[in-house]
């Protein structure tokens, strides 16, 4: 039996409830548009040719010089590492192919808006059963106690503020605590009729190692945790700051320790910084303002990769990809 991915009759099965939740085909080939399926398109020759880029939801190729919106992957493998893409896919569905179509629509909103889109895709997946499996699989981790009224450091210069994320002992998680101190700070500078100029950097050995782990299917009203997203999101702030907002990463950057600090319009690394989004191995999507702050740096279909992968990225990709603009001395 033959299925059509353009027939609405065979919607269902080029889905994540179907079989076919992801297209692998040569980036020269028609893709239909209108299947939930997660598009992968393949550069065979490394000519750079493709039938139409928004077609597809990743494009990978072997050549070096590669501009956007292809990811460049080991020469000679980019077909098996587009298979290996799908594995992901096919092993993640819901989440992956949510996650395609927020990157999709979003390109086309608002930032903030873009945002709130993400806190539902979000919201909705930490009620599903692939991150219920995630949780139910994973080694328990001690619930350390993050607290501390000074998990964000400040200093300030003339008009020029120094925020320090502040917990190196664990890396720096964006824990609530930790992104309420960062939320309440960046808010002060945005009320700061002198209008200074701010600088987010982490104390340690890493930036930010991102979410804390005995923090993650807390929330009992997902509804509402939507809403504190929203409300508290300070990848929102960053962007609102234009500008006058920089960033300097260092060491590990990952999940919502990048997503977040990527709304700067500045942003640095030190020569051993890399960075990483594995949000879909736990059966969801960067949640933190990964799928706008990360896309409108690097574009949708770089961060569509980053996210299925959930390779590392060292700084000198990072620069290449446009994640970011500079690396610099410690």
């Amino acid at each position: 039996m033959t299925f059509d991915p353009s027939s609405p009759v065979d919607a269902s099965h080029f889905s994540a409830v179907g079989p076919c939740p992801v297209l692998v085909s040569a980036a020269t080939d028609a893709v239909a548009t209108e299947t939930q399926a997660v598009r992968i398109g393949v550069d065979l020759d490394a000519s750079l040719t493709c039938s139409d880029p928004d077609a597809f939801d990743i494009l990978v190729t072997s050549r070096i010089d590669a501009p956007a919106p292809w990811s460049i992957v080991p020469a000679g493998s980019p077909a098996a590492h587009a298979d290996a893409l799908a594995d992901r896919v096919r092993q993640f569905p819901v989440a992956a192919t949510i996650l395609a179509r927020v990157l999709r629509m979003s390109a086309h909103l608002p930032f903030n808006d873009a945002l709130y889109l993400e806190s539902l895709a979000y919201s909705t997946l930490l009620g599903g059963h692939e991150f219920g499996g995630w949780l139910e699989k994973r080694r328990p981790s001690p619930d350390t106690d993050c607290a501390s009224a000074d998990l964000v450091g400040l200093e300030r210069e003339a008009d020029h503020i120094v925020l320090t994320l502040n917990n190196p002992e664990q890396g720096n998680p964006m824990t609530a605590a930790m992104r309420d101190a960062l939320y309440n700070a960046l808010a002060n500078v945005l009320d700061d009729p002198s209008k200074p100029t701010v600088q987010i950097i982490g104390a340690g050995r890493s930036f930010s190692t991102g979410g804390h782990l005995p923090e993650f299917g807390q929330a009992r009203d997902l509804a509402a945790a939507h809403v504190v997203r929203t409300v508290h999101g300070c990848a929102r702030l960053i962007h609102q700051l234009g500008d006058r907002a920089s960033v300097l990463f260092h060491g590990a950057a990952i999940g919502s320790g990048l997503e977040v600090p990527a709304a700067a319009a500045r942003r640095e690394a030190t020569a051993e910084a890399w960075f990483q989004l594995p949000e879909l191995s736990m059966g969801l999507i960067p949640g933190a303002g990964g799928t706008v702050s990360v896309a409108r740096a690097i574009g949708r279909h770089r961060t569509m990769w980053l996210a299925t992968s959930g390779k590392r990225v060292n700084a000198r990709q990072a620069l290449q990809i446009g994640l970011i603009h500079a690396i610099v001395a410690p």
